[in-house]
């Protein structure tokens, strides 16, 4: 163990000792811990540091704003305004699969997406 890992445990021990841990919020409950094995180890600490702050890598930022521009599609009324947001939903999942991210192809533009869209409409209207 490092002087570092040894000043930190001597810290927190001494604080159970002296109550400063009874009554943490969620104190007795598991911990919620997110599941990043699919971020290098390298980047885990920034990513997590960049979360903890209100922020998002690019890549999931990305992945944000292309659901909310579907999300937006599917409530449009088919014309001008609908065509322009798909033009940008192609835009943004451009950018994504640039930064190495791809799409399930599932859900890529095409046959199986348009007929999602479809069966949207015809059930919202």
């Amino acid at each position: 163990m490092s002087l570092l890992d040894r000043l930190a445990e001597a810290h927190i021990q001494k604080a159970i000792e002296n109550g400063e841990m009874e009554h943490l919020p969620g104190k007795g409950k598991p911990l919620l811990l997110d599941d990043d094995s699919m971020i290098p180890a390298e980047l885990r600490a920034g990513y997590r540091l960049l979360k903890n702050s209100g922020f998002l890598p690019p890549e999931l930022e990305l992945a944000r704003e292309i659901r909310e521009v579907e999300s937006l599609i599917l409530r449009m009324d088919h014309g001008e305004e609908r065509e322009e947001a798909c033009v940008r939903l192609g835009l943004l999942r451009t950018r994504l699969q640039q930064r190495g991210h791809d799409l399930s192809p599932l859900l890529q533009r095409g046959d199986y997406h348009d007929k999602l869209i479809q069966q949207w409409d015809q059930k919202n209207r």
